[in-house]
């Protein structure tokens, strides 16, 4: 400290390059002693903030869709009292077409994606504003660095009222880190036609920037009357699981497009080619694992017949170590039927839901491709216009007539105003598409790895339980006499 004190300042710098020598020197001179002064960032307060932890956050997702007959209770959606007023839902009446239903679905959940924050100060001097054409690697890194989690869960169906005037309601539970909600997490109490306002009030906002927005599922009013005048069967319960699942995943279909368009980026090109072949090879795998769902729940109803009759058959034998074996073998077939009806609705809620999910949502990316086609569709008729104008200028100068002249120079003023703006419109769907597109493949391949590898999981649990109920009944098998 005492050899430091004496140290004579350096003098200012003339111009950029003392600027910068000075600043070298300043900066070896404060590594040689580090205790001389705090910095002037750090040292405006003496005590440094310690970050409090954050209370245990609860697992809102944990409940299984039950269909359960209750009141239905609602509470607040979470945001500040000055922006709770908004409901969205208040006007969410939405008229649909009498269509069947399929097996549909949409992602479960929107994965969080946070990261960390740089806090390196650096300074100002090396800090050189530059615009860089960024990459398809820096606008992934880009959409991986949100600082914010988001995650909505759809659970516990339930039946509210009776007879016709019957529907039913949805849990929504919401998982946030935004600043603008006033607690973490919460939990509110939907209907279909909220889910439908819901999506018409998104797409109005942001289809037309080049957004991919999910649509909703179809609603099915045959599946739909069973459950309110019907009783509490399987295929009501299973229908109302089938709904749920597809307004968790958001899932439909879209029209094809129609607008013709000279593609002149190879990009879009191959891409729109990728998603159109995609979307037919989807359709196949779904259509092979429906039928493989199909012939799991027919495989259940044969086992459960063949268990009948083999304990109908053991009760009736006279020997009774044969007797005794046929009804552990209809006890093993009846386990039997209940591991098929468990992996054939594995098969249908963990991989045809996700197939028929992407199906639809491959139809969302060709609305983008189509939201893009048709901006571009306006910058030509735009640019079309333009040369109009500037051709009867060029007849009004050449037929000498000055009064009309001032007119047309407006109107070119006009319509290049208009281009300009068109182009400008039309990169930046072109910008919003690659980026949806680019986030739209790596959430695939997420959701893909996720859901196969879960599928794996639950037949491998499921040939387990099989070798071991037949493991059991081996014994009996070889005790006969």
């Amino acid at each position: 400290m005492s050899g430091s004190c004496g140290r004579i300042p350096p003098p200012f710098p003339d111009n950029e390059d003392q600027e910068a020598e000075s600043d070298t020197r300043v900066l070896d001179s404060d590594e040689d002693d580090d205790d001389e002064g705090e910095d002037i960032f750090t040292g405006a307060r003496s005590n440094p903030i310690t970050p409090t932890s954050a209370p245990d956050e609860c697992d809102i997702f944990s409940e299984e869709g039950s269909y359960i007959r209750s009141d239905v209770h609602h509470a607040t959606n979470g945001l500040h009292p000055d922006e709770e007023e908004l409901d969205l839902f208040t006007e969410a009446t939405v008229e649909l077409t009498l269509t069947n239903t399929t097996s549909q679905g949409r992602r479960e959940i929107i994965g969080p994606t946070a990261s960390a924050c740089n806090t390196t100060q650096v300074p100002n001097s090396i800090l050189k504003p530059s615009i860089v054409t960024k990459t398809t690697e820096e606008l992934e890194e880009e959409e991986s660095g949100d600082q914010f989690e988001l995650n909505i869960a759809v659970t516990n169906p339930e039946k509210i009222g009776d007879g016709m005037n019957a529907y039913m309601s949805y849990k929504v539970s919401t998982q946030t880190t935004l600043p603008m909600f006033l607690n973490k997490t919460f939990s509110v109490r939907r209907r279909f036609s909220d889910f439908l306002g819901l999506y018409e009030k998104i797409s109005a906002k942001h289809s037309l920037l080049g957004c991919i927005i999910p649509p909703p599922p179809q609603k099915s009013v045959v599946g739909m009357t069973k459950v309110k005048v019907g009783k509490e069967d399987s295929s009501s319960a299973e229908f109302v699981e089938k709904r749920r699942a597809m307004i968790n995943r958001a899932s439909d279909a879209v029209n094809k497009m129609t607008i013709k368009m000279n593609e002149s980026d190879n990009w879009f090109e191959s891409k729109l080619q990728e998603v159109e072949n995609e979307e037919q090879l989807l359709r196949r795998l779904h259509a092979a694992v429906d039928s493989l769902v199909n012939h799991r729940k027919e495989l259940c109803s044969n086992t459960a017949v063949f268990s009948k009759s083999v304990a109908m058959l053991g009760s009736v034998e006279e020997n009774s170590a044969l007797s005794r074996a046929l009804s552990q073998l209809a006890e093993v077939e009846d386990k039997m039927e209940q591991l098929h009806q468990q992996q054939a609705f594995s098969d249908f809620f963990i991989l045809a839901e996700l197939l028929a999910d992407y199906i639809r949502l491959l139809g969302a990316v060709r609305c983008c491709f189509e939201q893009r086609m048709k901006v571009w569709q306006r910058l030509q008729e735009a640019q079309s216009t333009l040369q109009k104008k500037r051709e009867a200028e060029a007849k009004l100068l050449w037929a000498n007539k000055p009064e009309k002249l001032q007119q047309a120079k407006d109107d070119i003023n006009e319509w290049e105003s208009k281009v300009s703006q068109c182009e400008r419109d039309f990169e930046r769907v072109t910008c919003t598409v690659r980026k949806e597109l680019l986030r739209f493949e790596k959430e695939k391949a997420r959701d893909f790895k996720q859901h196969i590898v879960k599928y794996l999981e639950s037949l491998l649990h499921t040939q387990h339980r099989l070798v071991k109920c037949w493991e059991a009944f081996l014994p009996e098998a070889k005790a006969i006499a």
